[in-house]
């Protein structure tokens, strides 16, 4: 829908802006968020690179079967799958299977279970925490010297997991079925971090730490980093698909909210119940009901899109509506950043004004004071 036109809007994110850091399954999630109204900003902080043709990959799995294995570690279900996959691939699938089949397999998290179990194969536990230190302290207590064990790396390597292994005198093969690269689009990346400076989106959205990581150095990069991090803890919404992923977010102090199981399916439900509550405001003008929801005004099935700052001053006069809020006032609310004088606000209101269209009588201005909405009684 075009900024400032009136049109048929539906569903429970309409109004909000969401950026989308994931680069698998990206096109899943954007079709999840724009079916229940939400406008989506795609900008993959990072990309994973295959190794399907990796030839360390396959040192790693031959290595492995020279001869048994005592534990296998299954740290992601992509990552289990394409090590299996893989292995098919160079007519090791079955020997791969069958060296499983005979070791303690553990699995972190339930999308690794699930994968495990997809290929036929029973894990002998799996942390209800998802934590990697978790299903170490398991591994420990049982003894690890003398054993031999494969750890398949989910991106990065497990340097603290698989050093602990070896400093309790185990033999530890690393297995690394897919690595984690800088962006395609460094930026695209760029650009949602200055959006969310400005806090110009109301979420974004993160299914992998490392994904964190990489927007955190974009921001830096472009001098944005703290601007990024105030904003993320004050007014745009960071949701991550897990505890994990959520981990360097909550270690700088920025409160997250993240789904109960780590899917994007409830990802996307946590994102529908977080944001209306958050910033949906309702109003009764003209003897019509409005919502201001994120930066659209709703009227009966219909809405207005906004541009960031005249939606944020529309939001600001809804906190007080019928109520006078100087020039003053609004450059205190509106600009994280505030202009040098007033006058900003009166340019602003003339694109709010411009942009409501026909409900630009909404916004009245009170000479010599400010500005109100003019709600019914």
């Amino acid at each position: 829908m075009g900024t400032g036109a009136t049109t048929a809007v539906a569903g429970p994110l309409a109004g909000f802006v969401i950026g989308v850091t994931a680069d698998r399954r990206r096109d899943e999630l954007r079709t999840l968020l724009e079916r229940r109204g939400a406008r989506v900003i795609e900008a993959p902080a990072m990309r994973i690179v295959p190794s399907e043709d990796d030839v360390a990959l396959r040192r790693a799995t031959e290595a492995c079967l020279t001869r048994p294995l005592d534990y296998v570690v299954a740290t992601t279900g992509v990552g289990w799958r394409g090590w299996m996959s893989a292995a098919e691939g160079w007519g090791q699938g079955a020997r791969l299977a069958e060296l499983c089949r005979g070791a303690t397999v553990v699995s972190r998290g339930p999308k690794a279970t699930g994968a495990v179990r997809a290929s036929g194969l029973a894990e002998a536990y799996s942390p209800r925490t998802e934590a990697c230190d978790e299903l170490l302290s398991w591994m420990l207590a049982r003894g690890v010297r003398g054993r031999r064990i494969a750890v398949q790396e989910h991106g990065a390597p497990s340097e603290g997991f698989s050093a602990t292994l070896r400093d309790h005198g185990a033999q530890v093969i690393e297995v690394r079925v897919y690595r984690w690269a800088p962006p395609p689009d460094p930026e695209a990346v760029r650009r949602l971090a200055e959006q969310t400076a400005r806090r110009e989106v109301h979420a974004v959205t993160f299914t992998s730490a490392p994904a964190i990581g990489y927007f955190l150095e974009s921001a830096r990069v472009a001098g944005l980093r703290d601007e990024v991090l105030a904003a993320l803890r004050e007014a745009v919404v960071p949701v991550c698909v897990g505890p994990l992923c959520a981990r360097p977010l909550e270690d700088l102090g920025v409160p997250t909210v993240r789904p109960e199981r780590g899917r994007l399916g409830a990802l996307v439900r946590t994102l529908t119940e977080t944001l209306p509550a958050r910033g949906r405001r309702e109003l009764r003008a003209g003897g019509r009901d409005m919502v201001l929801q994120g930066s659209a005004l709703l009227v009966e099935g219909e809405g207005v899109w906004l541009p960031p700052v005249p939606a944020a001053l529309l939001r600001a006069l809804a906190e007080r509506p019928g109520r006078v809020l100087s020039r003053h006032d609004l450059l205190r609310r509106v600009w994280a950043d505030p202009p040098p004088d007033e006058h900003a606000v009166e340019a602003a209101v003339a694109r709010l004004r411009h942009g409501l269209g026909a409900y630009a009588g909404l916004v009245r201005t009170v000479p010599k004071r400010g500005y109100r909405l003019a709600v019914d009684a």
